[in-house]
């Protein structure tokens, strides 16, 4: 996928979550090994957001791709997240994917996608 093509479906998440009520905080945060789509409060929750689409199914759905490898790697860079921004570290956190299909008018959002934290 284009890097113009990621960014223009993180805006469209981005424009998403915030009709939920979720206020985005963050946005790419980089670190080494990895990278946060968004990061984004919902009330007293830390969400942490990965934007994933295909133009095609056919090889699985999006969320499929989100695999234990990409887990860990958001893992390492949710902690590295919080060592930059200690003052969210007493709250609720998790990991959300939204995820896009070109067929669909709406991104499937998966809340708490995936646990360990």
């Amino acid at each position: 996928m284009s890097k113009q093509l990621g960014q223009e479906y993180e805006q469209r998440a981005e424009t998403f979550l915030q009709k939920q009520g979720i206020k985005i905080i963050a946005r790419n945060f980089y670190c080494k090994g990895g990278e946060l789509d968004l990061v984004g409060l919902d009330q007293a929750c830390l969400v942490f957001i990965e934007v994933k689409y295909r133009q095609n199914p056919r090889f699985g759905h999006p969320t499929e791709f989100v695999s234990a490898q990409k887990q860990q790697r958001l893992y390492h860079c949710a902690q590295n997240f919080l060592l930059k921004h200690p003052k969210f570290q007493s709250l609720t956190m998790r990991f959300d994917v939204l995820s896009f299909l070109s067929s669909q008018p709406q991104p499937d959002w998966t809340k708490n996608a995936f646990g360990g934290w």
